[in-house]
């Protein structure tokens, strides 16, 4: 059996996402990734409605990044949502956020959050 991956990698945001008003008004960049796996249908691999379409992926990532929530876990549930949605023939997925020089002590590159999601039937 073949498993197939699709994903996006650190797509690159400016947000407000943040717990402190100062980030909603400030905001700061942040980088986005999106990793589904499937069961590809049938032999056709040129077909994209048997497929995961990148370019859909990179729409939900840039529509959800650009509603502000308070928790990077909102945001990455939110996308996780859309994703299954839109394809739910996907077997794992996972979305994570990172946070780009987080504002607190010391030199930090980024902060993290991620989420997975595994369907409970097999394809």
């Amino acid at each position: 059996m073949f498993i197939q991956t699709v994903a996006l990698n650190d797509v690159k945001c400016f947000a407000f996402h943040g717990y402190y008003p100062e980030e909603q008004l400030t905001g700061t960049e942040f980088l986005v990734s999106v990793s589904v796996t499937f069961v590809p249908a049938g032999g056709d691999t040129e077909d994209l409605e048997r497929t995961v379409n990148y370019e859909v992926l990179n729409t939900i990532i840039l529509e959800e990044m650009a509603s502000t929530k308070k928790m990077l876990e909102s945001v990455v549930k939110l996308i996780l949502d859309r994703t299954i949605a839109a394809y739910p023939f996907v077997h794992t997925a996972v979305a994570g956020i990172k946070k780009m020089h987080p504002p607190m002590p010391g030199e930090i590159n980024h902060s993290f959050v991620q989420l997975s999601y595994t369907s409970e039937k097999r394809n």
